[in-house]
């Protein structure tokens, strides 16, 4: 084998209806005394609720935290391939497992001698030097509400193995909650995106996956989120857009009323709380008359070359508008696969086709130009990129269908930036991509390493709403990866 290869072989001890959460702007509201709550989500009551929670901290604490890296990430892309992508199809193929297991799909060489990857990830074949392969992920929960939200918290649901528990306030916090919690911004844009939607499964009796906002931390960290398709023409952020008959000039006139009724109420014996709401209804108004904010989020912005690039597709562009708000200060953005109307990642049957077809060509689109373009810009080192799921497939092909079960006991995940060393293999799976054989990494520890990568100590405790603390990881930090 090439000495190019770098695989780390340590021994380890151990069909759907879109969410939709735009709402309109409202003249009467707008009018209502110390209420902007008719922007887009609500940006005075986001900041209301964002300044209530840090206000109501009882304190960060991190003793017996591990070492902060030296040189942590700036900032997370993490793509949530909401479904469970099959690792026989995708990362870990078995040319030599028996027909009813590997599929139709040949694996391909790629940049890094020795790696290889499906056939359909064609694009992606020229950055495995950039990647880590891990072929180890591993669980027990084929439900896909309470793997989800380990997915995305590197925490144990409150209810496991369950698809019809919806999210609560038991919930542990997303990692971006955690994230605008411990590195709250300070250039008027929000720590925490999520886009295009909010992960939901039309099979799921509990619908929404959990962990996918602030949970215990409270819902001043549930963050931005951007819904609808980037790729349309016409399509503008929700949370930044305003009615044509409302022009910027209407509403700041507008919002010069609203001050002066606060300060008529200034009199009252509500002057301490119109005095707050009044500085929530500041930092709305900085959002939608910032340059900079709507700058960020505008794709127009974008060369036609470099909208190609990433695929002119919901998920290529959803991609792309990651980049550019993490290149212009967000921390972490979250791209959840998107409403499909076909089940996602999720391929009970038509496997092949599916994966062909529909999914692979623009997931492999947008990670490959997602990493051409940040090594390009200098921002690849600073950034962490993940790309998983909540499980994987089934070794066993279905016959009836060609589709593939669900099966959480060995599935694959992908790092790379951030410090992650690229052209790396973890762990290793068995000769049918049943269960790993070597450094078994767990949801947990998963996203423990994506804390430590952004230099959140790992033994951090933050108190919940009342008062009690939660340690903010239960994994491992898989430092090999580094």
């Amino acid at each position: 084998m090439s000495s190019s290869y770098s695989p780390i072989r340590l021994h380890s001890s151990k069909s759907c209806n879109e969410f939709h959460a735009c709402n309109q702007i409202s003249r009467r509201a707008l009018l209502q005394a110390g209420s902007l709550g008719g922007l887009g989500l609500g940006l005075s009551d986001f900041f209301a609720r964002t300044q209530y929670a840090h206000a109501n901290s009882t304190g960060i604490a991190s003793e017996g935290s591990s070492a902060v890296r030296t040189k942590p990430a700036k900032a997370c892309i993490f793509l949530f391939m909401w479904g469970g992508p099959s690792q026989l199809d995708t990362f870990d193929l078995k040319p030599n497992a028996p027909d009813e297991v590997r599929g139709p799909f040949k694996p391909i060489s790629t940049k890094v001698p020795g790696l290889q990857l499906c056939e359909h990830f064609t694009q992606l074949a020229s950055h495995t030097d950039k990647l880590a392969i891990i072929r180890s992920m591993t669980h027990d929960d084929p439900a896909h509400l309470s793997s989800g939200h380990a997915a995305v918290t590197g925490q144990l649901a409150p209810v496991l193995k369950s698809d019809a528990t919806p999210p609560s306030e038991k919930d542990s916090p997303h990692i971006g909650a955690l994230v605008s919690k411990v590195r709250p911004s300070t250039t008027g844009l929000p720590s925490f995106v999520t886009l295009p939607w909010k992960a939901f499964h039309p099979a799921a009796p509990g619908g929404e996956a959990p962990g996918q906002h602030g949970g215990w931390l409270g819902s001043g960290h549930d963050g931005l989120l951007l819904t609808g398709d980037p790729n349309h023409p016409d399509w503008k952020p929700s949370s930044l857009s305003l009615p044509d008959d409302i022009p910027l000039a209407r509403l700041q006139s507008r919002y010069e009323l609203l001050r002066s009724l606060d300060r008529q109420r200034s009199q009252m014996e509500l002057a301490k709380d119109s005095v707050a709401l009044h500085s929530h209804q500041s930092r709305a108004m900085d959002l939608l008359s910032s340059a900079n904010v709507r700058d960020a989020f505008d794709l127009a912005r974008e060369s036609v070359a470099t909208r190609d690039r990433y695929g002119r597709n919901i998920h290529g562009q959803s991609v792309l508008m990651a980049r550019r708000l993490v290149e212009h200060g967000v921390p972490l953005v979250t791209v959840n696969w998107h409403n499909d109307g076909r089940n996602f990642w999720d391929t009970h049957g038509d496997n092949f086709n599916r994966l062909k077809n529909d999914l692979i060509p623009a997931a492999d689109t947008a990670l490959s130009a997602l990493l051409e373009d940040l090594q390009q810009r200098g921002m690849l080192e600073d950034t962490l990129v993940v790309w998983v799921g909540e499980f994987g497939r089934k070794p066993q092909i279905t016959a009836a269908n060609a589709g593939r079960e669900h099966w959480p006991f060995c599935y694959s995940a992908l790092m790379a930036g951030g410090g992650v060393r690229g052209g790396a293999i973890y762990g290793e799976s068995d000769s049918k991509a049943a269960y790993p054989i070597s450094n078994p990494v767990s949801p947990l520890d998963f996203g423990t390493t994506i804390v430590h990568a952004l230099g959140i100590p790992t033994g951090m405790t933050l108190a919940d709403r009342e008062g009690r603390p939660h340690r903010v990881t239960s994994g491992k930090v898989i430092d090999s990866l580094f």
